[in-house]
This record gives structure tokens, sequence and C-alpha cells, in this order.
């Protein structure tokens, strides 16, 4: 491989270390909260389910290696620009302890880079538009709606149960409702960063189709399993404290929510932010309680930043692009 390319390899590695160091909270707020789990029991039973949840598939994967631009219009440098892109704003949101979404940030970068390089018609709209924009919208509402149906059913089951054996039990359960959401985490992040790894493979020539090689699947379960473990405690404690006060029934409750819709997307090859799910699916199973159970100040800047990552990591895909572009340029003229 070309050095460039090997380059191109190493930063999606990077930005995949930075999704699972920014989503850790999407797989273990909810129970670091309620005491369910120690924490740094979480973020390493975290980190090994989210390394098996990325191996079970590539639905996701081929979504992005083929599905948001043209493989043509990718280079090396246009990719290493929109991975740098990405990284920027993921990291950005992490020091705002916002739970913005990793996948719009890959996303966004990505395409905003090749749209920068090589016109309009270089990016799949329609392909954006089903794959990404609507499953955004439809998904975060349905974990919602399924937190408030999971939290009532539960509610109603154990309507008789003495409040201290319930929390007992729930703690317990949730040892299960939280590994679900880990390997749901892995089954959808790690795959995004497989698909524009095996895209830039694809477009420099070192494979001849896009299906993602046994090598990248491992190095990018990896790569995001070693974030988790890192864990990024500021978004934890916005998700998982500040956000709703959480008892181990509502862990239980919207951990297995959001768990049912994210394994759904992975299959049907829906690149959706695990943080959207989680978050929304946390919100419902608050408001079963009472509206103002919710934080609902907080959840509005949590929104505002779900609404600009896509613009906002585009814009910076598309300058970092344009930067190595011309750099590359230089590089080659002397």
């Amino acid at each position: 491989m070309e050095p460039i390319l090997i380059a191109v390899v190493v930063i999606a590695l990077v930005f995949d270390y930075t999704n699972g160091f920014h989503d850790a909270a999407n797989a273990v707020a909810t129970s670091i909260s309620t005491r369910a789990v120690p924490p740094n029991a979480a973020l390493a039973g975290a980190a090994l389910l989210n390394v098996v949840g990325a191996m079970v598939s590539t639905h996701v994967a081929a979504t992005l290696a083929g599905g948001i631009v043209e493989a043509s219009a990718v280079t090396s440098p246009v990719m290493l620009g929109g991975l740098v892109g990405a990284i920027a704003w993921n990291l950005l949101t992490w020091w705002w302890a916002l739970p913005s979404s990793s996948s719009h940030c890959l996303i966004g970068g990505t395409a905003g880079a090749v749209l920068a390089t090589a016109g309009n018609d270089a990016v799949k709209w329609r392909g954006i538009l089903d794959k990404v924009l609507i499953p955004t919208l439809e998904a975060p509402l349905l974990g919602f709606a399924m937190g408030i149906l999971i939290m009532l059913g539960l509610l109603w089951i154990f309507r008789n149960a003495q409040p201290g054996p319930l929390s007992r039990r729930f703690r317990v359960a949730q040892l299960f409702s939280a590994s679900l959401m880990a390997f749901s985490h892995g089954s959808n992040d790690a795959q995004k960063t497989m698909g524009v790894i095996t895209l830039a493979l694809f477009a420099g020539g070192a494979i001849p189709s896009i299906e993602v090689p046994l090598w990248v699947k491992i190095v990018s379960a990896v790569a995001i399993g070693l974030g988790t473990y890192a864990g990024g405690k500021r978004i934890i404690r916005t998700l998982g404290m500040r956000l709703v006060k959480l008892s181990p029934v509502h862990g239980f409750a919207a951990e297995t929510s959001a768990s049912a819709v994210l394994l759904g997307a992975a299959y049907m090859g829906f690149p959706i932010s695990t943080t959207h799910v989680i978050t929304t699916s946390v919100m419902g199973v608050g408001a079963t309680e009472r509206l103002s159970a919710v934080k609902w100040g907080l959840s509005l800047n949590i929104f505002v930043a779900w609404i600009i990552t896509l613009p906002a990591a585009a814009l910076m895909g598309a300058l970092c692009a344009r930067i190595a572009l011309a750099l590359a340029s230089s590089g080659a003229a002397q």
C-alpha cells in the first residue's frame, strides 16, 4: 500500500478509537448511574462486547462503503481530510460533554470531503436520504416510544413489588441489558469505520471489490473496543446522571429499548446513531414518571448538537480535504 493510503487506514482507526471513547456512555452510562455495575467493570465488559458485536455482520459497513459517495471520487487525500474533519468535530462535542453522533461525524466528514473536491454528483444524496436522514429521524422516535412502553409495562407487572427488592433484582437484570447495549453498539458503530476503510482500500486499488477484508474487521473491532475502555466520562455524566435520575428499573428499560432499535437497524444496514437512540430511550423512560423528570433544557442543547453535527462535520471534512489535496499536490510537485 502507498504511504498515504496507510495513513488513511491509521487515521480511520484513530476515529474508531475516538468513536468508542466518545460513545462509551451509550453502553455504560445507565448501568453505572444506577450502580448496577462498577465503572471499570462496566467499561471493560462494554469494550469486550463492542469487539464481539463488531464481528457479527457487515451490513452497515456495506452502506458506508458503497451507499454514501461514489467510489470513483474517493482518493486517499480526500478520505484523509474527511476523517480528520470527523475526528475534530467528535473531539469538540466530547469537550462540550454533548452526546452527539459519531456516526454523523463520519458520514458528514466523508460526504463533505467528496462534495468539496469532486462536486455534487459524486455524493449519493438518495442514499444519504434513505439510509441516513430518514432512519435518523425515525430511530430516536422509536427509541423514545419503546422506552415509554417498556417502562409502563414493567411498572404494571411489578406494581405490587417492594421498591428495595425490586431495585436489587433489576440491578442484576441490568447485567443482561447493559451487555446487550454494548453488543448492539459494536454491531452498528464499528462497522462504519470498516466501511470507510474498505472504500479507501478499493479506491486506492488495494482490494479488488468493495467487500470488507477480515483484517479490517478485526482492527476496527479492537480499536473501538480500546476506545470504549478508555471511556468518555464527561458524556457518561451527562447521559447517565444529568439528563434523568435513573433507577435500576429505568436503566433496564432504557437499555432494552435502545438495544432492540439498534440491532434492528444494524440488520437492515442503517448507520443510525447509537447516541440518539439511547438518549431518547432514557428520555422516554424518564417521562413515564413525570415530564419534569427529564431536564428539557439540557435536552434542547443535545438536540441542537444533533442537528448541526452533519453539516458541521461536512464543513470540517471539506476544509480538511482541500488542505490535504493542496499538501499532496505540493509534495508531488517537489
